[in-house]
C-alpha cells in the first residue's frame, strides 16, 4: 500500500513530479505574471498615485512679469486640498500651481513652510480628492521595501523601488541645521520628485522625499512620516514653527531592559547624542556623545520626534531640566536653549 506522501505525489504532479509542456507557461491573467514583490510595488503605486501631484513655480521678474523658476512633486494629506511637499520646491515663489493626476490645475496658496525640516504644506481650492494615508515611521525596518513616487511633469507619475538602506540618519537643512531621523533607501529620486512620498508596500507614506547625493549611488534620503506628521500640524495651527535650539544631533535608540527598570522609566526609547555642537546650549549644560535622553521638564523623551515637540514649544532662554542616562546613571543638567545660529 502506497503511504500517504506517495499517494499525494501521484495525484498532484506538481508537487514532485515535471509537468512536462506545463512548465513556463504563461497564464493568461495579466495578474498572474506578476511575483509578490512587483505586486507590492505596483499595487502600492496604484493606490497613492491619485494623491501624488505636480507642483510648478513661479517667481516674479517684475510686477506684471513671471517666470516660470522649476518646481517638484508633493502629495495630497487631506481630501481638502491640503498638500505636503518640501520647503525648497515653493521656497521664494510668487505663484504655485499644482496640476492633479486626472489633469486638473489649481493655483496653490502657501500655508506654511519650515525650512528647518525642509517641509511645507500648500492648499489648493478643491474637495473629495484622494488623501495619502501617514504611515508610522517607528514602525519602518531596515530591509523593507520603500517606493518612492513623484510627478515631475503633471498628467502621470513616476515609480522607483527598493529598500530602506538605513534609518536614524541625519541630513543638513538648506538652513543649516540638521535634520534628524531621515530614511536613506536606494529608491532613485528622479528629477522633480522631491517633496513626493515615500512609501510602504501597503501604500502608507512613510517619509517625504527630499534629496539625493548626486556622486553617490542609491543614496536618497526622505523625511519621516511622523515627522511630517507633527510639522503640518504646527503649520497648520500657526503658519510657521518657532522652535528652541540646543545644538545637538541624535538618533532614536530602544533601552535596554534592565535600564528602565533599574530605573523605573516610562518610555523604553530614548535620544542618543550622536554630536554636541561646539559652543551650543547642549555642549555648555554638559552634555556628551552617547548620553541617552530620557526627559525634558517631567515629559518623557523617547525619540528624536518628542525632543522636538519639545523645542518647537520651548522659549528661546528659558531654562529647562534634562533627564539622560549617561553609562548606568540617571542625571538631570539644566538647558537653556538659544535661538538657532544664522549661517551664512
Amino acid at each position: 500500500m502506497k503511504s500517504k506522501l506517495l499517494r499525494l505525489l501521484d495525484e498532484k504532479p506538481g508537487l514532485g513530479q515535471s509537468t512536462g509542456p506545463e512548465i513556463g507557461r504563461i497564464p493568461g491573467h495579466d495578474g498572474q505574471l506578476l511575483d509578490a514583490y512587483s505586486s507590492a510595488v505596483a499595487g502600492a503605486a496604484e493606490k497613492i498615485s491619485p494623491a501624488v501631484v505636480n507642483i510648478r513655480v513661479y517667481h516674479e521678474r517684475q510686477p506684471d512679469q513671471q517666470r516660470p523658476a522649476g518646481g517638484g512633486s508633493g502629495f495630497l494629506f487631506t481630501p481638502d486640498g491640503f498638500i505636503l511637499t518640501n520647503s525648497h520646491v515653493v521656497h521664494g515663489a510668487s505663484k504655485a500651481v499644482v496640476t492633479l493626476l486626472d489633469g486638473r490645475h489649481f493655483e496653490a496658496d502657501l500655508i506654511g513652510s519650515d525650512p528647518d525640516t525642509d517641509l511645507a504644506v500648500i492648499r489648493i481650492g478643491a474637495g473629495g480628492l484622494t488623501a495619502a494615508p501617514l504611515g508610522d515611521s517607528r514602525a519602518v525596518r531596515v530591509g523593507q521595501i520603500a517606493i518612492a513616487i513623484g510627478s515631475p511633469f503633471g498628467f502621470d507619475y513616476t515609480v522607483t523601488a527598493g529598500v530602506v538602506s538605513a534609518l536614524g540618519r541625519s541630513l543638513r537643512s538648506v538652513s543649516g541645521r540638521l535634520i534628524d531621523d531621515v530614511i536613506q533607501t536606494d529608491a532613485a529620486l528622479n528629477p522633480g520628485n522631491s517633496g513626493g512620498p515615500l512609501v510602504n508596500s501597503r501604500g502608507e507614506v512613510i517619509g517625504v522625499n527630499t534629496a539625493t547625493i548626486l556622486p553617490a549611488q542609491g543614496l536618497c534620503f526622505a523625511i519621516a512620516a511622523n515627522t511630517a506628521r507633527y510639522i503640518a500640524g504646527r503649520l497648520l495651527r500657526d503658519g510657521k514653527i518657532s522652535r528652541g535650539y540646543i545644538g545637538l544631533a541624535g538618533q532614536n535608540i530602544a533601552l535596554p531592559r534592565r535600564l528602565v527598570r533599574f530605573h523605573q522609566l516610562k518610555p523604553e526609547g530614548a535620544l542618543l547624542v550622536a554630536s554636541v555642537e561646539a559652543g551650543g546650549p547642549a555642549e555648555k549644560a554638559g552634555l556628551r556623545e552617547q548620553d541617552l535622553i530620557v526627559g525634558w521638564d517631567e515629559r518623557p523623551i523617547a525619540g528624536i520626534e518628542d525632543l522636538q515637540r519639545v523645542l518647537s514649544e520651548t522659549e528661546p532662554g528659558s531654562k529647562a531640566a534634562v533627564t539622560l542616562i549617561r553609562g548606568t546613571e540617571k542625571i538631570t543638567l539644566e538647558v537653556v536653549p538659544s535661538d538657532r545660529p544664522v549661517r551664512q
